[in-house]
């Protein structure tokens, strides 16, 4: 167990505690979205729907489908509203900038967190920032990109590296090219998902994945570590193949190593400006390194999901976690109503 475990659990028995006779709070579960992780929204709100605790929830689903249309109205109904959009339109601040607007508490990071850290580009220069180390990377539009481009990115970077949207989640549109055909290939799918591209050397070491959870004082779960059976941990292996990895939880390290991706992963969620929860997703090389490689704040919430398992592993059990994340988005908004938006 981590050196957390068990002190959400004592926490959550002392602030969440709602008498019978009070009403139940409207909860907003927001999902689907028109971006490729409209699938795995859905399949996160399903898994938060079933484990809200009923005798204090009453849930109102706002699905939006695949073309972007869905009842907004429905908020005005609700006393905080639950986020579960993953990839752009979601998680990358647009749905947070709405619901600021329209003055709902909400779960998760706000629009300043969620775009950062859905930009890999932006994330990994706050990174460097913070003197957080990434992996070497380089950017460029599509319109930007020719032959002579790919062929010094290619040569700074070196075969094999990593293709990727620059804003997408569950690695959608990311392919490891070993080669100037590939690298063609992937540039090509990459640019079907986003106008920026990253192109990211490919780190040899054990994934490792830490949950954070908070917001002025945020605390960190025991790591995890996945194994994919896959050549990396790729869109198949996360959501289509049951085999395609393995996630060890805990991940067998040593107690200097935990303490260091701990620290490491609360590291990043600051230098972000991150609220409500995160995924920090790190490799350890065989130097002993550890090299960052993003963050997640809107991670997946299916109850096989590394976020929520995670935390249950260090003493959070799924609803208890649920309850957290709502209390934490309902202390968020009282703070911000506190605040002076106008001079008389």
């Amino acid at each position: 167990m981590g050196r957390f475990a068990g002190v959400g659990v004592a926490i959550l028995a002392k602030v969440l505690y709602i008498p019978s006779q009070m009403k139940k709070l409207k909860v907003g579960l927001v999902f689907g979205g028109k971006s490729g992780e409209h699938e795995v929204s859905v399949l996160s709100a399903n898994s938060i729907r079933n484990n809200l605790d009923k005798k204090r929830y009453q849930v109102v689903d706002v699905k939006i489908d695949k073309k972007g249309k869905w009842d907004m109205a429905a908020l005005k109904k609700v006393d905080v509203v639950f986020p579960i959009v993953h990839g752009t339109f979601g998680e990358d601040g647009c749905l947070q900038g709405l619901l600021e607007m329209m003055d709902v508490a909400y779960v998760g990071a706000g629009v300043l967190g969620s775009a950062v850290g859905m930009d890999k580009e932006v994330m990994k220069r706050l990174f460097c920032q913070a003197n957080i180390p990434v992996a070497r990377f380089e950017t460029a539009k599509k319109w930007e990109i020719s032959d002579v481009l790919l062929r010094m990115i290619a040569g700074e970077l070196k075969y094999p590296l990593f293709v990727k949207p620059a804003n997408s989640g569950s690695s959608v549109g990311i392919t490891k090219a070993h080669n100037m055909n590939e690298l063609k290939v992937a540039v090509a799918l990459a640019g079907g998902f986003d106008t920026k591209i990253l192109f990211e050397e490919a780190i040899e070491g054990r994934e490792i994945e830490c949950s954070v959870l908070g917001n002025k004082k945020p605390e960190v779960s025991v790591p995890g570590e996945v194994k994919p059976t896959h050549e990396f941990y790729d869109y198949e292996a996360k959501y289509i193949d049951e085999n395609g990895a393995v996630l060890e939880i805990p991940a067998k390290m040593t107690k200097n190593q935990i303490k260091e991706v701990q620290e490491m992963a609360i590291r990043a969620y600051r230098a972000l400006d991150c609220e409500g929860m995160a995924r920090v997703d790190m490799f350890i090389k065989s130097s002993g390194k550890i090299v960052l490689n993003e963050i997640n704040t809107l991670p997946g919430f299916t109850n096989i999901s590394m976020y929520p398992k995670l935390w249950e592993e260090s003493g959070l059990s799924y609803a208890k976690l649920l309850d957290r994340l709502i209390q934490l988005a309902l202390e968020r908004k009282k703070e911000r109503d506190e605040l002076v938006r106008s001079y008389k």
